[in-house]
């Protein structure tokens, strides 16, 4: 299910990760993407996220399989459910060839994308997909192709 975000506003990202470093490193990468514009948020826990979904209206999270004191996505993402978030959620993971991903749509995963893939066209490709905006113009020929 896309979430609706207007041409005007930014696409609030919310990434979780324990580690500061994967999301300086994100940051890095996305730096140069203007179009759609992101706010690019961190949280270092689930509840930190949690705190955070309460304060901002986020239109997709970008998760860390490996959260401590969680094992896993399976643990972590139905936590953020609970919330009462209904975006995008993706997993995040430097290995997601093991087979329990092959479960992540039983716990209200969106999608999966290994750490090394991520970059501003990965991100802008995921918006696209699993956030709804308002497509600027000069990408409508793209699209009417």
């Amino acid at each position: 299910m896309k979430r609706a975000v207007s041409q005007r506003s930014a696409v609030n990202v919310l990434f979780v990760d324990d580690e500061f470093i994967e999301f300086r490193s994100l940051k890095k990468k996305i730096a140069d993407q203007t179009e759609p514009q992101i706010n690019l948020d961190y949280a270092q826990s689930v509840d930190d996220a949690l705190t955070k979904l309460g304060d901002v209206k986020f239109d997709l999270i970008l998760l860390d399989n490996r959260l401590l004191p969680n094992s896993d996505f399976r643990e972590s993402v139905p936590k953020l459910r609970g919330s009462g978030y209904t975006g995008p959620i993706g997993v995040v993971s430097t290995d997601v060839s093991d087979s329990y991903f092959q479960q992540f749509p039983d716990y209200g995963v969106d999608f999966r994308v290994g750490k090394d893939e991520i970059d501003a066209d990965t991100l802008q490709h995921i918006i696209r997909e699993y956030v709804d905006y308002d497509v600027p113009e000069f990408w409508k020929d793209d699209y009417n192709s």
